[in-house]
């Protein structure tokens, strides 16, 4: 069977990529750092194939259609034309359509009737921890969910879809080596009138609980509290409770963390834990 062996909380600000110079060399430095450790620790643990969860933020679908959960199980390539400010060089991503549309049936099976891309053009919530921290032999498996517009899917929702997708990968008849990425967060305004700001002690609240496996915690926090104390964007924290929830051993331990307001969000990294 194949088993996730490790798992991550990072981020995915386009900004990292698309105005590098905007933040402190130190403060950028730091960020660096850390994708390069969760890269090496994607080395190190001979990661094959990696489940990246991410959002749209009306870049990949619009008002006309708003999947609350998407898998791609075909040809990826990114990033999006609209995004070429992330400054990352259009490419085809390598995926994994075998497992990919396993994960699919078995999620149909458990009554997840989740939207499905057999093609997908990856946006920055994706393409922007792939290009730093994933290499590039490694296969992706894209996984999206609607936290990044209304209507907001449920954090209980994400817990449910983290244990499926564990039971999923651990149904899989290979031996790969599977990886969880979490992205996103964690306090920023989008598009909102404290744009810019960054609730350092909001941040540091989150990550005491990824430190302390908290994901009742996580999940305790209404949409409404998230929103008022650190922003729309902070409700990606959703894609975080996907990955902590998917990790047979939750050891987390906190790698990082960079309240970055020239990129407007207070950026934060986790490791989640691994197996053998």
């Amino acid at each position: 069977m194949a088993t996730i062996v490790a798992g991550f909380c990072v981020p995915h600000d386009p900004l990292i990529t698309g105005k590098p110079d905007a933040a402190s060399p130190q403060q950028s430095g730091a960020v660096h750092a850390a994708f390069a450790h969760v890269r090496s620790r994607l080395e190190e643990r001979e990661v094959d194939t990696v489940v990246v969860i991410g959002d749209d933020h009306y870049a990949m679908f619009s008002p006309g259609c708003l999947p609350s959960i998407l898998i791609g199980i075909g040809d990826l390539q990114g990033p999006l034309e609209p995004e070429s400010f992330l400054r990352i060089p259009q490419r085809r991503v390598p995926n994994h359509p075998a497992m990919a549309e396993h994960i699919m049936s078995f999620g149909f099976d458990k009554g997840f009737d989740w939207a499905v891309a057999k093609t997908l053009k990856l946006d920055h919530s994706t393409m922007v921890p792939i290009h730093l921290a994933v290499p590039e032999a490694v296969r992706t498996i894209p996984v999206y969910i609607g936290c990044g517009v209304v209507p907001f899917i449920r954090s209980q929702r994400c817990r449910e879809l983290g244990r499926m997708l564990l039971d999923a990968i651990s149904a899989w008849p290979g031996k790969e080596r599977v990886a969880i990425l979490g992205t996103g967060g964690i306090s920023h305004w989008v598009g909102m009138a404290d744009y810019g700001r960054v609730n350092e002690e909001f941040d540091r609240g989150v990550l005491e609980m990824v430190a302390n496996g908290d994901i009742e915690g996580l999940i305790r926090m209404s949409d409404e509290h998230i929103l008022g104390h650190a922003g729309n964007g902070a409700l990606e924290l959703k894609n975080w409770i996907v990955a902590m929830s998917a990790m047979p051993e939750l050891k987390p331990r906190i790698i990082a963390y960079e309240p970055v307001e020239p990129w407007i969000t207070g950026l934060g990294f986790a490791e989640l834990g691994a197996t053998a």
